[in-house]
């Protein structure tokens, strides 16, 4: 599959995934929802960071398709969208491993 010609569209749809792990508060808020799924005010203090910021990047991140929410009365909690999120995280993580042994 990797061998194949990517047609301009693919390219760019590729190269825009892979900017959505091109920004540390990003992969912050996606190891977080490793382990768990959780509301912004759990991610927010978890990561010593304001609520409307971790907001902002859980919209980037739910418009890349990278994470899902569900309401439960008024709070809506975050996770991972799919098992290929989690791949492409720990596939980066054991590249970089490689890289500095």
């Amino acid at each position: 599959m990797l061998s194949e010609k990517l047609s301009e569209e693919m390219l760019a749809k590729l190269s825009e995934l892979y900017k959505m792990f091109a920004d540390q508060t990003r992969i912050r808020i996606l190891y977080v929802l490793l382990t768990h799924e959780c509301c912004v005010s759990e991610i927010s203090r978890e990561l010593e960071m304001t609520q409307s910021a971790i907001s902002h990047q859980l919209s980037t991140l739910k418009a890349s398709k990278l994470v899902k929410s569900r309401r439960d009365g008024k709070t809506i909690y975050y996770s991972l969208d799919d098992e290929h999120v989690e791949m492409i995280l720990s596939m980066g993580v054991e590249h970089i491993r490689e890289m500095i042994e």
